[in-house]
């Protein structure tokens, strides 16, 4: 299998090698650690293992859902972070927990495999549940749920956002199996409806990029809804020829947010400003096809000094989606992903619709 080519940016061989080089850093037991040594988390640990299904690595990808399944606690959550087997924080944070619905679906998507879909099915069910055990009246969901079972008590947007797509995922996995699951319809709606429609109700990370381009990248804004959100700020986070900064505030472009901004733009039909990104935080690639995290550019000083494995995953993701390579491409697009059941007149405010979306 070839993987994912975008002329100008990367080749298909150069995909390859990245998949490759995702997979070097696999432990035993099936764990995709940030990189050789560091700690593992269910959310970037998905994030590689998609990689892994798009460059063709099906038995590396399979190896990294099992370890999931295998390691799932009886909650339906995963412990935040892990290092040799070792848990360093038994919390779990709800966006990572629910974000191997993703994963699973996308590696069904590509393999084709249902005895895949089937084997996952009841891990992708206990994480979901678990994570709607900290959704509000209103729909948002808390970013967390401490090790004595609490919820925070704060809810993130862009946790929220990607969660979003977590629950089209596995709503569409729900219904290859024929599992119906209206709760999750209904818990979906609320969810869109608050992230359109409700700032008030999280967080305020305005300095963080991921909190301006995620309710795109999540599906719950499109069209020209979505068109407005990325032009309002893009001058504050976007830094031509080297990509997406991290922070407002500070001189440091990241490969990762640069990419999931690439597929943002892809989801709106702007094609040639996300091929450009993708060309220009390649200077982060090395010589075997890994990817530093970020640069700060005032400097020329990479940081931190690491080759994330989650940040080559991103850019595999990105070049898939805008080359099509893949059965998997539009998973991002939202491609035939289940909505979710629509508030009729929603108590919480007046606003039904924001048009585009």
């Amino acid at each position: 299998m070839l993987g994912p080519e975008v002329p100008g940016a990367i080749s298909a061989e150069q995909a390859v090698q990245t998949g490759r080089a995702i997979a070097s850093t696999q432990l035993a037991s099936g764990a995709i650690p940030w990189f050789t040594g560091g700690h593992v988390d269910p959310w970037d640990h998905v994030e590689s293992a998609m990689a892994l299904s798009a460059t063709g690595l099906l038995a590396e990808a399979e190896r990294a859902y099992e370890w999931l399944r295998t390691t799932q606690r009886a909650d339906g959550s995963w412990p935040l972070q892990v290092r040799d087997g070792r848990v360093e924080d038994a919390g779990a944070d709800t966006n990572f927990c629910a974000y191997p619905a993703v994963g699973v679906w996308h590696h069904v998507l590509i393999s084709g495999d249902d005895g895949f879909a089937e084997r996952m099915w009841p891990m992708v069910r206990a994480a979901i549940d678990f994570v709607l055990t900290a959704q509000r009246d209103r729909g948002e969901i808390d970013w967390a749920i401490g090790a004595s079972g609490v919820p925070t008590g704060e809810a993130l947007l862009s946790g929220c956002s990607s969660i979003h797509h977590s629950l089209r995922c596995a709503l569409a996995l729900a219904e290859h199996l024929d599992q119906p699951q209206p709760g999750w319809e209904v818990a979906l709606g609320q969810l869109g409806h608050v992230v359109r429609c409700h700032p008030e109700a999280f967080t305020p990370k305005t300095r963080y990029s991921m909190d301006w381009y995620y309710p795109v990248l999540g599906g719950a804004l499109r069209g020209e809804a979505g068109r407005q959100r990325l032009r309002e700020r893009w001058s504050d986070f976007v830094v031509d020829g080297l990509g997406v900064r991290c922070v407002d505030d500070h001189p440091w472009v990241t490969g990762a947010e640069t990419c999931e901004l690439v597929l943002s733009l892809e989801a709106l039909d702007e094609y040639d400003r996300a091929r450009e990104l993708l060309a220009s935080m390649q200077h982060l690639r090395e010589a075997d096809g890994s990817y530093w995290t970020g640069l700060v550019y005032t400097d020329g000083k990479r940081w931190p000094v690491e080759l994330s494995t989650w940040t080559a995953g991103a850019v595999v993701l990105a070049a898939d989606a805008l080359s099509r390579a893949t059965p998997g491409n539009g998973i991002f697009r939202g491609e035939k992903l289940p909505t979710g059941l629509p508030l009729e007149n929603p108590p919480c405010c007046e606003l039904e619709h924001v048009p585009g979306t």
